[in-house]
């Protein structure tokens, strides 16, 4: 066998058996985050993360399918490893970005939510206090 086919094999192994260890380590860990970022609603908080997780897997299959074609052929075990290490490498730079995007827009979307539940009172003023008569709030008093 070919040990250009070889090399397509090992990478189709290890980027698969990558992306969806990856995909399920995120989901199982940012459902947290997602509940949190969703105000508690667990429904919807389990419908973004497996949207996500297909969204996930889409991209990065995809890349990865892309990503298959070899220029030149491999010519020694050298040439695999040299082959592989720079598709893979490549693979895991990706898997780190969309993390790494993910995360910030689900934080963006958490620090939305949390300024948006800060602005509200907790309770509704009731009435005005009075002016202070004397001490520093005090209003200055009348000179003349």
């Amino acid at each position: 066998m070919d040990l250009t086919v070889i090399a397509y094999i090992v990478y189709l192994l290890i980027s698969v058996g990558l992306t969806i260890w990856v995909a399920r380590t995120l989901s199982r860990n940012g459902r947290l985050f997602l509940s949190d970022v969703l105000h508690g609603n667990e429904k919807l908080a389990d419908a973004v993360n497996h949207l996500l997780v297909v969204g996930f897997y889409l991209v990065n299959f995809g890349f990865v399918a892309l990503y298959l074609n070899q220029d030149e052929a491999v010519g020694d075990a050298r040439g695999l490893f040299e082959a592989l290490s720079v598709k893979l490498g490549v693979v895991l730079l990706v898997l780190g970005a969309l993390h790494l995007g993910n995360v910030y827009v689900l934080n963006k979307m958490r620090r939305r939510g949390v300024m948006e539940r800060e602005q509200v009172p907790p309770v509704r003023p009731q009435n005005w206090t009075a002016s202070p008569k004397n001490g520093p709030w005090a209003p200055p008093a009348p000179q003349g």
